[in-house]
């Protein structure tokens, strides 16, 4: 059972479309991941965690400088 949160799916959606594709996270699959922490309205402590380990991984592995911001903004706005 999740117990209302996604951070299950959203670690399987990082590999397996984030760094499975092209190694990249993109402004697109950014978005899918915000509305996935956020489909009960609240990012919960284990996305939170799942979340810090993607944007770490991402930013290791090279963002755009659009991207980058949109993460720091993420990070700032919910604590991650």
């Amino acid at each position: 059972m999740r117990n209302g949160s996604n951070s299950v799916e959203m670690m399987e959606y990082s590999f397996l479309v984030i760094f499975a594709n092209n190694g990249h996270l993109d402004a697109a699959e950014l978005a899918l991941l915000e509305r996935l922490a956020l489909e009960d309205g609240k990012v919960d402590e284990r996305e939170r965690e799942v979340l810090h380990n993607i944007f770490e991984r991402a930013l290791g592995r090279g963002v755009t400088p659009e991207v980058e911001a949109e993460i720091a903004r993420f990070r700032e706005r919910y604590e991650i």
